[in-house]
């Protein structure tokens, strides 16, 4: 794993805008967790809603066709949560 990358469990997170990508796309999935509201606490806007995706990573699968699973969380934490369970029991197959 890159040093250049922050990581959860061993696996790296990758952001890009409102969305954070959970694994390695050299893997065959990935998780896509993406922030659709926010809160405010102490000044800082945190995910309130956060919609997380296990999906293949092949470039040839269309978009639409690469979503396994999909749940939505109230928060970054339980979405990294069930991310990190649906990505160990996805590789693990």
């Amino acid at each position: 794993m890159a040093a250049d990358f922050l990581s959860y469990r061993d696996k790296p997170l990758v952001r890009c805008g409102n969305d954070i990508y959970y694994g390695s796309m050299s893997d065959k999935y990935v998780i896509k967790m993406s922030a659709e509201q926010f809160s405010e606490a102490g000044g800082v806007s945190i995910p309130s809603k956060v919609i997380v995706q296990l999906m293949y990573t092949d470039p040839d699968i269309r978009a639409k066709d690469r979503i396994i699973k999909t749940s939505e969380k109230e928060s970054l934490s339980k979405a990294l949560e069930i991310s990190e369970i649906w990505l160990k029991r996805a590789l693990k197959d």
